[in-house]
């Protein structure tokens, strides 16, 4: 499988904002932020040249596009990737290189085709969450896995049983990889198309985007045990006012909306 990679120069945080939500809406689901530019990907099948130029000529920006080959990824990520580090309380780095001491959890991700290494403010957003969550010996399940990455972390804080489940092969089969690269025991990987699952949890987190949220919003909320906590990201400021009333008619509790770069994080509790 190939990605497409574009890249859109674009210096203004409240149309770089924008221009996120629009191609979230048409399937990209790999964003790279700085200054003066947004980097997106998209799976080359998904990718449709029209919606793109609609996107970039309504908000009046050029872009470039480049094709990124399977083969080719793990050169790209591994020139790009630095650790990542959330306070003392988990250090998320690749297989090449040194142990980070003096924190509580370390975590070793090999991204591969699969997003989730804590880079972006929404994976970085929600690990910060999970600090403030029990997890020991709760059920958990994690809707959109990517990486495995927020699937590993509820491991190590303890939680009996997790459930991690995504519709990327790629992310599947790259998840499975990270989760016995960290020696995890206790976590497992389904290839689904929705959150429908009988079983409830104790956690459930979700780190997408607001459209796959209130698509799969019946699914998530059914998912959940009494007293239990929603963890939700993948979502932009704006997109907030959208996730509050909807949880709000099903009789969720909104406890806490946490901010990095134009991004949010929320908790829900019942």
């Amino acid at each position: 499988m190939n990605y497409i990679e574009i890249t859109v120069p674009v210096s203004d945080i409240a149309i770089q904002q924008a221009l996120v939500a629009l191609l979230a809406n048409i399937d990209f689901d790999g964003f790279e932020e700085d200054e003066g530019w947004i980097k997106a990907l998209i799976q080359e099948e998904k990718f449709n040249q029209s919606n793109v130029d609609i996107i970039v000529q309504q908000l009046m920006l050029t872009y470039s596009k480049s094709i990124i080959k399977h083969q080719n990824w793990n050169t790209l990520w591994e020139s790009n990737f630095e650790p990542v580090i959330v306070a003392d309380f988990v250090a998320i780095r690749a297989h090449f290189h040194d142990p980070i001491p003096n924190v509580k959890h370390e975590l070793v991700i090999t991204p591969k085709m699969s997003f989730g290494t804590g880079h972006h403010a929404t994976t970085f957003l929600v690990m910060k969450m999970m600090e403030h969550v029990n997890f020991q010996d709760k059920s958990v399940f994690d809707f959109g896995t990517g990486t495995g990455i927020l699937a590993i972390l509820a491991e190590k804080l303890g939680a009996r049983e997790v459930l991690a489940v995504d519709n990327d092969p790629w992310c599947i089969e790259n998840a499975i990889e990270n989760v016995i690269n960290n020696f995890c025991q206790h976590i497992e990987i389904k290839q689904v198309d929705n959150a429908n699952f009988i079983k409830k949890h104790d956690v459930v987190i979700a780190n997408i985007n607001k459209n796959i949220i209130l698509d799969n919003l019946e699914f998530l909320v059914k998912s959940a045990n009494a007293n239990g906590d929603i963890i939700l990201s993948g979502l932009l400021q704006q997109d907030e006012i959208d996730i509050l009333n909807a949880f709000n008619q099903v009789g969720w509790k909104h406890t806490i909306t946490e901010e990095k770069d134009g991004w949010i994080v929320m908790h829900f509790r019942n």
